[in-house]
């Protein structure tokens, strides 16, 4: 069961693209499609915020990705206007899924170089590369809390996928869903205080919302086709996602809330995972 989730999560991953999207407001309707499963190893761009404390000053501003230019997956970082391409990592695994804490000083990323999906942090230059998580299961897609002390992921080391949480050492992971279905992507919200992520649990994907410790989990959308891949917006007023409710990959915005779902692109191509800008 596993082993087919993760390649059907492989192939899904051939064909994510990132386009970057603002956050605006509106309506839904569509047609449903399939897509992408929590598990898709394409991650979003992301981009080192202004830092508080000196340790991130020299990433402020710079954008870490995923590129296989070099044989296999890597995480690279760049400054914003592409100069400075510089490669971070460098392993025969795949290295994927970066994501900054808050203060820019660290990456979060995903690895297989032990042989299995896991966590791994390290500081901004690519130092102090260190596996957080260490499960004989598949551990995916971190997200740090804004204060920078909690990472978000999620696993199949339930047998379906679930949502985690762990102290930024990995210290103390606690499993926040527990359902018959998959549950993964989280995303904190910029206050800390919920996270949002994308569950099958009502027989196809969409987006809901919990509190950071586990409750309270909502449904936000409700259509027969996916949605997926959600975002923030900085003051957490709103939260971008993709859908395929269009017939084709498109983005979306909706309040935080749930209301209010518009489409922002509208292309015969597919447009997937939105970061909303500081």
């Amino acid at each position: 069961m596993k082993t087919a989730r993760v390649a059907i999560a492989l192939l899904f991953a051939i064909c994510l693209a990132v386009p970057l999207a603002p956050c605006g407001g509106g309506d839904e309707g569509g047609a449903p499609t399939a897509g992408p499963s929590p598990t898709a190893t394409a991650g979003r761009p992301t981009v080192a915020p202004t830092p508080s404390a000196t340790a991130g000053a020299a990433a402020a501003g710079k954008i870490a990705f995923q590129s296989d230019r070099d044989g296999n997956n890597e995480v690279y970082a760049m400054n914003a206007d592409g100069s400075g391409q510089t490669r971070l990592t460098d392993n025969p695994a795949n290295d994927y899924s970066p994501a900054w804490s808050r203060d820019g000083s660290r990456i979060a990323f995903q690895s297989d170089r032990d042989g299995n999906r896991e966590v791994y942090v390290m500081n901004a230059d690519g130092s102090g590369q260190t596996n957080l998580t260490n499960n004989p299961a598949n551990d995916y897609s971190p997200a740090w809390s804004r204060d920078g002390s909690r990472i978000a992921f999620h696993s199949d080391r339930d047998d379906n996928f679930e949502i985690y949480v762990m102290n930024a050492d990995g210290s103390g992971q606690t499993r926040l869903t527990n359902n018959p279905a998959d549950d993964g992507r989280p995303a904190w919200s910029p206050d800390g205080s919920r996270i949002a992520f994308m569950s099958d649990r009502d027989g196809n994907y969409e987006i809901y919302v919990m509190n950071a410790d586990g409750s309270g989990q909502t449904r936000l959308t409700n259509n027969s086709a996916v949605d997926g891949g959600p975002a923030w917006s900085p003051d957490g007023s709103r939260i971008a996602f993709d859908s395929g409710r269009d017939g084709n990959w498109e983005i979306y915005v909706m309040n935080a809330d749930g209301s209010g779902q518009t489409n922002l692109t509208n292309n015969p191509a597919g447009d997937l995972a939105p970061a909303c800008s500081p």
